[in-house]
C-alpha cells in the first residue's frame, strides 16, 4: 500500500507561520495487516449508550424549521439533533451525512423509524453534493454541521481516537471504506520528524512539538513500535514534564490529548474538508437559508469564523481589512469594492453561544462547544 502525497493547504490559516505540511510521502506497508476492524462489542455498547446532543435547543431554535422544508446535517454522528428535529417538526424532511460507517448504520435505523422522512448519505463533506444529486435534491433550507469527533468514536477503543481506553492506533473516520488510507500508527513509523513537528504544532498547537515528534522519531531506533493509544500516550506523557494542567471543568488534562488532536485531524484531512463543506453548504443553501456550526476547537471556530464573516481563507491571520486598506495611494478597484460590500453570509449570532453551566454539568464534553449562525444573502 501507498501514500498518496498530502498538502495541507490550510496551514497558512491555523498557523501564524505559513508552514505546508506537505507530510506524506510514498511509502510501501509491506502487507502489513491493519488495526482497521471495528469490535462487535464496542459497536453494541455505543448503541446502548444514551447520546446527549450538544446545544440541541439552540440548533433547534436558529435553524428554525418548518413543515415540508429540507434540512441537511452535515454531521448525523449519533444522529441526537436529527431525531430532535424530526420529533418536533412535522412534515420536515432530514438528510444525514456521515463519513462513519458506523454512524451510517445508526442513521439507516433512523430511517426505518421515519420512512419517508429521512435519508441516510455515506461520505465525507466534499461529496455531498452528488450524494444529494442521486435523491433530486440541488437546494436545501437550512443546514448544521456539529464537527469534531463524535462521543461514539471516543467511546469505542478499536477506533484509536481516544486516550481513556487502550486499542489500536487507528483514528481514520472513514474506517474501511479507503482500505488504503493510511491509519495513524502508519504515518509515525515513515513520517520524517520536521513533518510531524509541524503537523503537531500546527494542528494540536502544542508548543512542545518539536521535543514530541524527537521521541518519536527516536523510538523507530530502539525497535518501538507505537501501534496503540496507550503506546503513544505514553510515551508523549515521559517526553513530556508533568505541569498539572487542568482543563475547563478542573480536571486533569492528558499531556497527549493535543498530540492525539493533531494527528486525528491530520489522518482525516478535517480542515481541508470542513473548508471545501462550508463552500459546497453555500451552493446548497436557498437564498435566505441558515446556516448553523458547532465547533468544539480553536482551528475549527477560526476556519467557520472566516467564512461566515468573509474574511478570505488564504489571508494571513492577523491582516485585519482595516490594514488591508492602510495605505491611503492603495486605489481599490470595483472588484475588490463589490467583494467588500457584497457579503455572502449575514452573521444572525453576533457572538458565538457557549452551553450553560448546567449543560456542562450534565454533559462534560459540551464544555468547549460553540456555536455560530448566519443566513446567506
Amino acid at each position: 500500500m501507498n501514500f498518496v502525497k498530502y498538502h495541507v493547504s490550510l496551514s497558512r490559516l491555523v498557523s501564524k507561520s505559513n508552514v505546508a505540511c506537505s507530510c506524506y510521502s510514498k511509502c510501501n506497508f509491506g502487507g502489513r495487516k491493519l488495526y482497521s476492524s471495528i469490535s462487535e462489542n464496542g459497536t453494541k455498547n455505543i448503541q446502548n449508550q444514551h447520546h446527549i446532543p450538544v446545544l440541541a435547543d439552540e440548533v433547534a431554535f436558529y435553524l428554525d424549521p418548518k413543515p415540508g422544508q429540507t434540512i441537511l446535517d452535515m454531521t448525523f454522528g449519533a444522529g441526537g439533533h436529527t431525531r430532535k428535529l424530526l420529533e418536533t417538526v412535522p412534515g420536515l424532511q432530514i438528510f444525514g451525512l456521515d463519513r462513519d460507517p458506523v454512524a451510517y448504520s445508526f442513521a439507516e435505523k433512523m430511517a426505518s423509524e421515519f420512512p419517508g422522512r429521512f435519508t441516510p448519505l455515506l461520505g465525507r463533506f466534499s461529496e455531498v453534493q452528488s450524494l444529494l444529486k442521486e435523491h433530486n435534491i440541488t437546494e436545501v433550507d437550512g443546514i448544521l454541521f456539529d464537527l469534531g469527533c463524535s462521543s461514539m468514536q471516543f467511546d469505542d477503543p478499536s477506533r484509536g481516537f481516544g486516550l481513556s481506553q487502550d486499542g489500536p492506533l487507528d483514528m481514520r473516520m472513514d474506517g474501511n471504506r479507503f482500505p488504503d488510507s493510511p491509519t495513524a500508527s502508519q504515518i509515525l513509523q515513515f513520517i520524517d520528524e520536521e513533518d510531524l513537528a509541524k503537523i503537531i504544532k500546527t494542528y494540536g498547537e502544542e508548543v512542545l512539538a518539536k521535543k514530541i515528534a524527537r521521541a518519536i522519531i527516536e523510538s523507530r531506533y530502539m525497535f518501538y513500535k507505537l501501534d496503540t493509544t496507550h503506546e503513544l500516550a505514553t510515551l508523549v506523557a515521559a517526553v513530556i514534564e508533568k505541569d498539572n494542567k487542568l482543563d475547563k471543568l478542573g480536571r486533569h488534562a492528558h499531556s497527549a490529548t493535543k498530540t492525539f488532536q493533531a494527528l486525528r485531524i491530520f489522518v482525516n484531512n478535517e480542515l481541508n474538508e470542513l473548508n471545501r463543506g462550508l463552500e459546497l453548504a453555500y451552493k446548497l443553501l436557498k437564498t435566505n437559508g441558515i446556516v448553523v456550526a458547532l465547533t468544539f476547537h480553536s482551528l475549527e471556530d477560526r476556519i467557520v469564523k472566516r467564512h461566515l464573516v468573509g474574511i478570505n481563507m488564504d489571508e494571513p491571520v492577523t491582516k485585519t481589512l482595516s490594514q488591508k486598506y492602510l495605505n491611503s495611494l492603495n486605489i481599490p478597484n470595483f472588484c475588490e469594492v463589490d467583494e467588500v460590500y457584497d457579503k455572502r453570509w449575514s452573521v444572525v449570532t453576533k457572538h458565538v453561544l457557549n452551553p450553560t453551566f448546567y449543560e456542562v454539568k450534565m454533559n462534560p464534553r459540551a464544555r468547549s462547544a460553540k456555536l455560530r449562525c448566519a443566513s446567506k444573502n
